[in-house]
């Protein structure tokens, strides 16, 4: 049903049961989705405090009013009227399987949609935050702990998350970079257990951790290794210019710090005051980590990016000693061994794209499977979880594949990540769904 035709309600009728959509921004609510079913008289005191008059609401999809669930008094059908068997025929097992297909697929691409439509608006709150951080520092200073207070509570409001990969166009690549690093930031320091107010400046400290690049020339805002030393030193400034922005802004501590550490490393490598793990925040060693992911997927020059799964093994073979061993171990376990993006070969010898890695089961994925008789917009994807006799053989870089199912999986050179509430381990797909 379309926004068009879906009815609206004044917010004064509204009762627990009802399924309800908030057209409001996705910052603007502190619910984890914009459409859910109401179930609790606090949740309708919550939406009437938004000031909206009225909301639209999915008849089918709401439970019935208590007058309106009691059953019809027992009898025969009308004399003469048909009987419900013969207006409406039994569905037959092929049409209840082509019926739960269509239902998945559109579970999935409405998933899809809700995904990429929250990851824009907070794109947007990012760019705005970041626009403000010379002119209006304590106005950038709000806006950004209001999204990240918001990326918190609804991460915190669901039982599991997944990981997803986006296919959307990623913007530009401040933006995404930031965005990259605090949702994957924030998903590990959940996982590793820290507080919702711990979580807050996590989220503040990653999305303006780069924030002192404001004050670089644009070329050398990304480290080259063709660097002059002099070069090397004015890059490196980037964090005391993001100390001192974020100063002005009156940032947290927590926050304050992820910023001055985020180019540490464990064993005293980094820079600019070479601390070693002990003397860096839980929050700054998260945010080194995840940090250094992102640049080795997503790099200046899309032609030196690693896909997710080289990425993840070149920092446990390579870095590992640069990185807290708890927070790589656990950020290696949150991301799978075939993080989202990473492009494989599935046991049977088909060929797929790591979509969705559920925190709680990684070594299970969602995958899109390369299929040529499936249209890719038509394709749903396989939950490994749900398929034991099938695995993930190797990783393969895009360029490995085959011309036409390189053009059917079609990965991004960008990898863009958000999260969503993960579906039950048997959530009712059709079988056979990919």
């Amino acid at each position: 049903m379309s926004a068009a035709s879906t009815p609206s309600i004044p917010v004064h009728q509204l009762r627990v049961g009802m399924y309800v959509h908030l057209d409001v921004g996705w910052m603007s609510h502190p619910f984890p989705l914009s459409s859910f079913r109401i179930d609790s008289a606090e949740q309708i005191a919550t939406i009437r405090s938004l000031g909206l008059a009225q909301v639209r609401w999915s008849p089918e999809k709401s439970l019935p009013a208590p007058d309106e669930a009691a059953e019809p008094p027992a009898g025969p059908p009308p004399a003469g009227g048909p009987s419900a068997d013969a207006v409406a025929p039994a569905e037959t097992a092929e049409q209840a399987a082509q019926r739960r297909r269509r239902e998945a697929l559109a579970a999935q691409r409405a998933a899809l949609a809700l995904c990429e439509r929250q990851y824009g608006e907070a794109a947007r709150e990012w760019r705005q935050s970041a626009d403000l951080v010379v002119a209006d520092p304590a106005g950038a200073r709000e806006r950004t702990e209001a999204l990240s207070r918001a990326l918190v509570d609804k991460m915190l409001g669901q039982h599991e998350t997944c990981i997803r990969l986006l296919t959307m166009g990623a913007g530009d690549r401040a933006g995404a970079h930031a965005l990259n690093v605090t949702i994957v930031s924030l998903l590990l320091g959940r996982l590793l257990g820290l507080g919702a107010d711990e979580m807050t400046e996590l989220g503040i400290g990653a999305l303006l951790h780069d924030i002192g690049k404001l004050e670089l020339p644009d070329r050398v805002r990304h480290p080259d290794d063709a660097f002059t030393s002099a070069e090397t030193r004015l890059y490196r400034e980037h964090v005391a210019h993001g100390v001192t922005h974020g100063r002005k802004m009156g940032l947290a501590a927590g926050a304050l710090l992820v910023i001055a550490q985020h180019h540490e490393m464990a064993d005293g490598s980094g820079f600019p005051q070479k601390l070693t793990a002990e003397r860096m925040t839980q929050a700054a060693r998260i945010v080194a980590l995840v940090n250094r992911y992102d640049n080795l997927c997503n790099p200046l020059q899309p032609g030196r990016a690693v896909t997710p799964h080289e990425a993840l093994s070149l920092i446990f073979a390579q870095g590992r000693q640069r990185f807290d061993a708890t927070v790589l171990s656990s950020f290696i376990r949150m991301m799978g061994v075939y993080p989202p993006g990473s492009i494989v070969q599935l046991t049977d010898d088909r060929w797929a794209m790591v979509m969705t890695v559920n925190s709680a089961r990684p070594l299970k994925p969602r995958v899109l499977v390369h299929d040529r008789k499936v249209p890719r917009d038509e394709a749903l994807y396989l939950d490994l979880e749900r398929e034991p006799s099938l695995g993930i053989r190797r990783s393969v870089r895009p360029q490995q594949l085959p011309p036409d199912a390189l053009q059917y999986l079609a990965p991004a050179t960008r990898v863009t990540y958000f999260f969503e509430a993960a579906p039950p381990p048997d959530d009712g797909a059709p079988e056979g769904a990919a």
